[in-house]
């Protein structure tokens, strides 16, 4: 089923929607606590630190010892939901997550803020650009990359609620569009059809997803009907609707904010290549560190936009003929 109403509500940061959503689940669930590392408002853990003070823990910044900790929270029978910028996240802890938290297969949710190179001005060293890559081999962990603020409360509400081992959420700093509805039924482990089209598909995640439907807009002034589908669960990924767009429209592209060497593009073709090969092309990161600048700045320097998607989608559709 196509989803629907993608109008652009507002400019939304997707920070905001997982503080919302751990929000709501903290008040439905006192065993869920929360762990911050100094930068409580930053990573949007600040509303739940101040409703429930007891049940916030703030360890300066120390997020190996912050992961440790959320581990024997989840040992003791608490769900701990940990949030840093998402370079820290996922590379500085990554021992810890490693060991700790999937090794026992513990319920330990990792907010990774400010992912992607839309951070800005924050410069290469905060850009987390290899969170997916390194998040997704980790055995029984599942990876959220959700598309905008609305569908980042979703999912939060949903990693506390439904999953039982490690989640690891993925969120911006940036005001996006949020352009998804609140009634949408959103699955772990179950990609979105957002548009139809038999030429191609595009499959996006996170803030990607705009472009990706932007270009599909754009191309379709153009006659080529792109399809364009929203995988906000990178681990488990959807294989059923993976293989179903590559039978039925016979060429990828892959749009990520991260690098393009395995990252969502890759888990995609570990689908394909398995399952039923078609030609691919890859928008993201290439290979490259970020450097300082506004996010606009950087997203069009780096080719993340959605003319850089339009500019995929026709190399790959020569390749497919």
């Amino acid at each position: 089923m196509v989803e629907n109403n993608f109008i652009n509500k507002g400019n939304i940061p997707t920070s905001f929607g997982f503080g919302e959503g751990l929000l709501e689940a903290g008040a439905k669930n006192a065993d869920i606590v929360s762990i911050g590392a100094d930068i409580t408002a930053s990573v949007k853990i600040n509303t739940f630190a101040e409703k429930f003070p007891d049940r916030f823990f703030s360890l300066g910044i120390a997020e190996q010892n912050c992961m440790g900790v959320a581990a024997g929270l989840a040992l003791a029978g608490k769900i701990p939901v940990f949030a840093t910028y998402s370079v820290f996240a996922a590379l500085r802890t990554t021992d810890q997550i490693r060991v700790s938290v999937c090794y026992n297969n513990l319920h330990v949710i990792i907010g990774g803020a400010h992912a992607g190179i839309s951070v800005g001005p924050d410069g290469a060293t905060h850009q987390a650009l290899e969170d997916i890559a390194i998040m997704r081999v980790l055995p029984y962990m599942t990876f959220l990359s959700p598309c905008d603020a609305t569908q980042t409360k979703l999912a939060t509400i949903a990693a506390l609620n439904e999953i039982k081992g490690p989640v690891f959420i993925r969120y911006g700093r940036e005001a996006v569009p949020d352009f998804t509805d609140t009634s949408q039924k959103f699955e772990i482990g179950k990609g979105q059809l957002f548009k139809e089209g038999n030429d191609l598909t595009i499959f996006a995640t996170g803030h990607l997803s705009w472009e990706a439907l932007q270009a599909a807009y754009m191309l379709e002034k153009e006659g080529i009907h792109a399809r364009v589908i929203n995988i906000h669960t990178i681990k488990p990924i959807d294989e059923k609707i993976i293989i179903k767009a590559a039978k039925e429209t016979g060429a990828i592209v892959t749009a990520e904010e991260h690098q393009i060497y395995g990252g969502f593009g890759s888990a995609v073709s570990e689908v394909l290549a398995k399952h039923f090969p078609v030609p691919v092309e890859f928008v993201g990161m290439n290979d490259s560190f970020g450097e300082s600048g506004t996010p606009k700045q950087l997203m069009e320097k780096y080719g993340m936009t959605a003319k850089h998607i339009i500019d995929a989608t026709k190399k790959v559709i020569i390749r497919k003929r």
